[in-house]
């Protein structure tokens, strides 16, 4: 799968399992060969504002190679500040600062606080820009939904910093 046309598919949930449920309905459209996944997460914001990334259900991404993958770079196309709480590393940060940079300049991205508030729960997939539709489709239960396009050119970066990264953020995450 090429990553030239990528976009953001995020799904706003007031309930965690509807999220989890969801999550499960996504992987098994991908399955089904309804479309591909490059990469997805659920995300659950406490009531203090702590986020956990899950992968689904209570599986945890933060430990193992997992997290370098894909996860990560979900979550730091997503905010890239949730990334930088947990990620070290010049490189992620230099690549997470760019990111931030080109939503304030083009106006792209997604408002963490409307689509993860306090409390709330999303799935969150990178996905090439040609299933966007069908992925948001299969987020039925979630409240609100929105697909963006994002850069390619930031994907691919972040995805190489965390790779070259990968053992300092399990690290970081494991501790």
């Amino acid at each position: 799968m090429g990553t030239e046309n990528l976009a953001l598919v995020v799904g706003s949930y007031d309930d965690t399992a509807a999220a989890s449920d969801d999550y499960k309905a996504l992987r098994n459209g991908q399955d089904a060969g309804g479309y591909e996944i490059i990469g997805a997460v659920v995300l659950v914001r406490d009531k203090d504002g702590k986020v956990q990334v899950k992968e689904h259900g209570d599986r945890s991404v933060g430990k193992g190679a997992a997290w370098g993958a894909g996860a990560g770079v979900v979550v730091g196309l997503f905010a890239p500040p949730l990334l930088a709480a947990t990620a070290v590393g010049a490189g992620i940060g230099a690549i997470l600062g760019k990111i931030k940079k080109n939503r304030e300049e083009k106006q792209f991205g997604v408002d963490v606080d409307e689509y993860l508030a306090p409390g709330t729960s999303a799935v969150v997939a990178v996905v090439d820009d040609r299933w966007a539709d069908n992925v948001e489709k299969a987020l039925q239960r979630s409240d609100k939904r929105i697909s963006k396009a994002i850069d390619a050119d930031d994907y691919e970066k972040l995805r190489k910093a965390i790779e070259d990264s990968a053992d300092d953020v399990v690290e970081q995450i494991n501790s």
